[in-house]
């Protein structure tokens, strides 16, 4: 029962996503579509960066957009939830363990941040010239695009159980943006060896796995990434800590 139960829920979740598709692709395409044309359009057409840079741009663009689609999925309806709608409260009701509807949260965030990094797969070809993938690689691609939005889902879960409604537009503020800009989308952690410091704020970043991993596999040795093992373990030990912290939260606020 529980397991029908849980896959009803997701189900739901998923239906209601098809009937609100408009505000959800311009959530997910908008903001990384620009950084896509800004860095990899304009700068290049203008000749401040190198043309071949758009192989490195777009795989972290991609594993980006699955990261912060799936926390900002996971974090914003949480919120709602358990302040203003009180729609938890019916599926605390449900015949679910409690975890569970945790879990639940987090794959259907995770699984709208796999579709926001899947599309932006095609716009990346559709503007950006050079962009070259091995089908052989594709799977692997597809692997990652799963683990980091299973990472944000879980980042998202633990920011949205810690932090109260109110200040829940203060923490996105102070949250989201270095995320985006020391998580190694736009540029090799490798070649930030003159930059040491930033260098050790990046690889406290998850998305920073995500984006090398990406590049590791896509790339093959073309570009110097760290090493996929590397990668994996960090994504597979970060789902693992912030899932276990998130499921605690939210069995606080479920139980408050």
């Amino acid at each position: 029962m529980a397991t029908r139960t849980f896959f009803a829920v997701l189900w739901r979740d998923i239906f209601v996503t098809g009937r609100e598709l408009g505000p959800f692709l311009a959530q997910v395409i908008i903001q990384p579509f620009f950084m896509l044309f800004i860095f990899g359009v304009v700068l290049t057409g203008i000749g401040y960066v190198q043309g071949d840079f758009v192989q490195i741009l777009l795989p972290g663009i991609v594993a980006l957009n699955g990261f912060l689609g799936a926390l900002q999925n996971t974090t914003m309806p949480l919120v709602m939830d358990f302040s203003w709608t009180r729609e938890i409260e019916d599926r605390l009701l449900a015949p679910l363990p409690i975890p569970l509807v945790a879990i639940e949260k987090m794959v259907f965030g995770a699984l709208r941040g796999v579709l926001a990094a899947l599309l932006m797969i095609p716009v990346g070809f559709i503007i950006l010239d050079g962009v070259h993938w091995p089908a052989s690689a594709w799977p692997a691609m597809l692997g990652l695009i799963v683990l980091g939005s299973l990472v944000g889902a879980a980042i998202g879960m633990t920011i949205g159980t810690l932090v109260t409604p109110r200040r829940i537009n203060i923490m996105f503020a102070v949250i989201l943006v270095p995320l985006m800009f020391t998580g190694s989308t736009q540029f090799p952690w490798a070649e930030l060896h003159n930059l040491r410091w930033f260098q050790v704020v990046c690889a406290l970043n998850p998305l920073t796995y995500v984006s090398e991993g990406m590049r590791d596999v896509l790339l093959g040795g073309t570009v110097r990434a760290i090493p996929l093992w590397i990668d994996l373990l960090v994504i597979a030990g970060s789902i693992g800590l912030f899932g276990a912290i998130g499921i605690k939260g939210f069995l606080r606020r479920a139980l408050d």
